[in-house]
């Protein structure tokens, strides 16, 4: 494997460094607490664990997200992101109170403090987390402005392929969010995929537009890295889903994302490594 050579790889390897340590600790402790030294340190702990690291994975992955961002785009990338959580939290506070775009859900106390008392403040930044690696990825698959339609509909489903794991993650394994009717996938009911594909091609319409009027937000942040670090946020949900045994969530989740990888290409006709890099449309002109 090639050595990370800037700051921003160095930090990828620290969070899946620290996503190993959680995953492991979910496996070990989480899934099985009777493996808990018996004291009272080792139980206030176990008490602790689950919003502290659910809620620390989310503030790191962040802080590793805007690391490259910064170096790699200034701050064009700002509106983007206050964009991008403002859509979400619409969307999930509609969905929290009146169940629409996602069915009847809401979030119980375990991610913290609530923005107008129903959506944890966390959750909008987990969003752009992956909306912005997935348009980055789709720029790749569909570069252009011809290709803008096909571009904002892959990285729409990019991101909804994240749900496949998430979902039964945090939801079905552990409460960070519970549903009114729980549906068929692990609790899950099926139109929360339509809500989350609805909400995503809102998004990347929105990155799509910035792209365009801000002069690139994402900069020269290479979809190699966005790969690397979608992975890395992926691999948290997906992980705890597979040491769990929840096989379903597992091969749908691998299964959508061998899909991806082929339709990508198919498409641009590389070799099977990693997505390469490539500059924003706007800063090669958005050539077709």
């Amino acid at each position: 494997m090639r050595r990370p050579a800037t700051l921003e790889g160095w930090a990828l390897v620290a969070l899946y460094g620290f996503t190993a340590v959680a995953i492991a600790g979910y496996a070990f402790f989480g899934l099985r607490p009777w493996n808990l030294p018996q004291n009272s340190w080792a139980t206030e702990f176990y008490t602790v664990s689950f919003p502290f690291f659910a809620r620390t994975h989310i503030v790191l992955t962040a802080g590793v997200l805007f690391l490259a961002l910064f170096r790699r785009a200034g701050v064009r990338w700002l509106p983007a992101l206050a964009a991008v959580y403002a859509v979400s939290f619409l969307a999930e506070h509609v969905g929290t109170g009146y169940g629409f775009p996602f069915s009847g859900y809401g979030y119980t106390g375990l991610l913290g403090p609530k923005l107008a008392g129903r959506v944890p403040y966390v959750i909008p930044l987990s969003w752009f987390v992956m909306s912005a690696p997935a348009w980055i990825m789709a720029r790749e698959t569909f570069p252009g402005a011809r290709k803008a339609v096909a571009r904002v509909v892959f990285a729409a489903v990019i991101l909804v392929t994240w749900d496949l794991a998430l979902d039964p993650a945090m939801s079905f394994l552990t409460p960070y969010w519970l549903w009114e009717t729980p549906g068929p996938f692990y609790g899950m009911p099926w139109v929360n995929l339509a809500g989350w594909l609805l909400t995503g091609l809102v998004i990347m319409t929105v990155l799509e537009a910035l792209d365009r009027v801000g002069g690139g937000w994402s900069g020269d942040v290479s979809p190699r890295w966005a790969t690397g670090f979608y992975v890395a946020v992926l691999l948290m949900p997906l992980g705890m889903v597979t040491v769990a045994g929840l096989w379903g969530a597992v091969a749908a989740t691998v299964g959508a994302l061998g899909v991806l990888w082929g339709l990508h290409l198919a498409l641009t006709r590389r070799s099977p490594g990693v997505w390469r890099s490539e500059p924003s449309l706007a800063a090669s002109g958005r050539s077709s």
